[in-house]
């Protein structure tokens, strides 16, 4: 037991220095250049796998490793690192770090939930609805950390009058013990008298109430954590596996035609993640509020004392952002201009208004270049009206000794520089650079080749099998790094069996995303378990279900009008050879 103490407090230690020693028969036995990056991909795998080092610094190895042996020349490795798909990335999230800093996202919220009101199905309604729509375009990390406060505003307002209960309690049973002493000194002249439990009926009863506030606080909780993760799958910008999946296909399919772009992404994935999630509120209801339309729809009743007290918190809260200043303003036209500009610059059914301006170059002009555009506007626009436009007297900044008319901007670098996860811009980028690796050395050919047996087995069986896996996968590790790994391999396996390799990429894509299981599967799961609220058992239990559900709606969406978006049917010309 000493001896076992002692070498899991060096666990990390050891996989650290000992995977690099175990791996090496591959370069050194077998010696080819797929074996030599065979060791590179397995290594980091093991590496992200146990987080032995950061994330991000695993994603710089192939930066050294692949120089070393002789797979790519250090230029071109380190190129791979801010490509396209990075800027993207980069440009999305300023414009979220904006909506955070001016707390736009919080305006939002707070509104929807006062339209949805506080029954307790409907607000878990709305709690989801709300988590979902900000996980689109903030992060789902920052989307939870905001809303999981909200819910426990909410919830404590709602268990308000309960909590009362027990003093209540207390009372009837002095007065229950009072007409026992009279009783008793009854009983001394009448004879025997009949007893009755009323105080076990009523701990009985208020053991029952504890436990449905219980569990309606798990599910509460638990909603916005899921709500979360489905919600960042419907946009590209949304959550990570969507840029590595953006990315890879420039980089392992560079003749595509932009196939994956904002638009062509949002139109596939934003009703799947409306199916998912009405089904998701609908088992979450099942297991911990059940399907009493009376009790949690309120049908046919009034709000009650505590239901109305919840509302007047969130109203209260609402109140005190106050009205809507310039920089709000700013922000939201801002957001909505990105928005709008990536869907009309190459929507696909017309021709957008890159390929109008730029004479049919539309490969010129990218979602990153709009996101860039729209970033580099937020550290230029004002976060006050000007002295021209405003028709208030200029007020006098005391902190700063300077008119109102040179306000700070939107955004500051100070607070871009600490709010925008950096880590992952090399986190996929190491990504790129292991894609790249994997096709100049032979080992995406090599490893297609070996899963050549797979053309017997139905597409749609392979799709989920695969999804499965990736989605178990996805418990244990990063969903960048899970994403990372697997689409390069997906990809050579999709031309050596002949099916379109969207067929088994997207659908990998969104499953990397479910990672509903476990705490420490994702951030949000780990802020919801931190509340105290709910067990490791109640979360797997309730995953498991999520995990399925999760499948079967990507099985569907990828076999309707997935199949019939990215003409599934066939075999494109785009994927008959890689690179350049």
């Amino acid at each position: 037991m000493p001896l076992l103490k002692r070498l899991l407090s060096v666990k990390n230690e050891l996989i650290l220095f000992a995977a690099p020693l175990l791996l090496l028969p591959l370069p050194l036995v077998i010696g080819t250049s797929e074996a030599e990056c065979a060791y590179v991909i397995v290594l980091m795998a093991v590496y992200w796998c146990t987080e032995v080092l950061p994330l991000a610094v695993t994603a710089l190895l192939p930066a050294l490793l692949f120089p070393l042996f002789g797979i790519m020349e250090s230029q071109s490795v380190c190129m791979q690192y801010l490509k396209d798909t990075n800027l993207l990335f980069v440009g999305g999230l300023m414009v979220a770090v904006a909506v955070e800093h001016w707390n736009l996202h919080k305006r939002i919220a707070l509104r929807v939930l006062l339209l949805v009101g506080v029954r307790p199905v409907l607000l878990m309604l709305g709690f989801m609805g709300v988590t979902a729509f900000l996980s689109m375009w903030i992060s789902n990390t920052a989307t939870t950390a905001m809303m999981v406060p909200i819910v426990q505003a909410v919830l404590e307002e709602l268990n308000n009058s309960e909590a009362q209960m027990p003093a209540i309690l207390s009372s009837q049973e002095v007065q229950t013990s009072e007409v026992d002493v009279k009783q008793e000194k009854q009983a001394e002249a009448t004879g025997p008298v009949v007893v009755t439990f009323l105080d076990a009926s009523v701990e009985v009863t208020r053991q029952m109430e504890a436990a449905e506030r219980q569990k309606m606080c798990k599910g509460m909780t638990l909603c916005v954590c899921y709500a979360a993760s489905i919600g960042g799958t419907a946009t590209l910008t949304g959550t990570g596996p969507n840029l590595v999946l953006n990315g890879q296909m420039s980089q392992l399919f560079p003749k595509n035609g932009d196939v994956i772009n904002f638009a062509s992404w949002f139109g596939f994935a934003f009703p799947n993640m409306i199916l998912m999630l009405v089904l998701a509120w609908l088992w979450l209801q099942f297991v911990f509020m059940g399907f009493n339309f009376k009790k949690t729809w309120g049908c046919g009743a009034e709000k009650t004392e505590k239901e109305v007290a919840a509302y007047e918190v969130i109203r209260g809260q609402h109140r005190r952002l106050g009205p809507m200043s310039f920089g709000e303003l700013s922000v939201l036209g801002l957001f909505i201009l990105l928005v709008v500009l990536w869907f009309a610059r190459d929507p696909g059914f017309v021709h957008g208004w890159a390929t109008n301006i730029f004479n049919s170059k539309a490969e010129y002009v990218t979602d990153a270049t709009v996101a860039i555009f729209v970033a580099i506007l937020l550290f230029v626009l004002p976060s006050k009206p000007p002295r021209f436009c405003s028709w208030r007297t200029q007020s006098f900044d005391t902190a700063s000794h300077q008119t109102s008319s040179s306000a700070p901007r939107l955004l500051t670098w100070k607070v871009a520089q600490k709010k925008l996860p950096w880590g992952i811009v090399l986190l996929l980028g190491g990504g790129f650079a292991l894609a790249k690796g994997s096709e100049v050395s032979g080992l995406s050919r090599w490893m297609g080749d070996q899963m050549s047996p797979l053309q017997s087995i139905p597409p749609w069986a392979i799709a989920i099998i695969l999804c499965l896996l990736i989605a178990t996968f996805t418990e244990c590790t990063s969903n960048v790094a899970t994403a990372t790994l697997f689409l390069p391999v997906l990809a050579s396996m999709s031309q050596s069996i002949g099916i379109n390799p969207l067929y088994v990429m997207v659908p990998c894509t969104l499953s990397a995303s479910f990672a509903f299981m476990l705490p420490v599967a994702t951030p949000p799961n780990a802020i919801v378990f931190s509340y105290g609220y709910l067990k490791v058992s109640d979360m797997a239990r309730t995953g498991v279900v999520m995990n399925i559900i999760g499948i079967l709606c990507i099985t569907l969406a990828i076999n309707t009008w997935g199949r019939a978006m990215f003409h599934l049917d066939s075999f494109p010309t785009w994927a008959n050879a890689t690179g350049p």
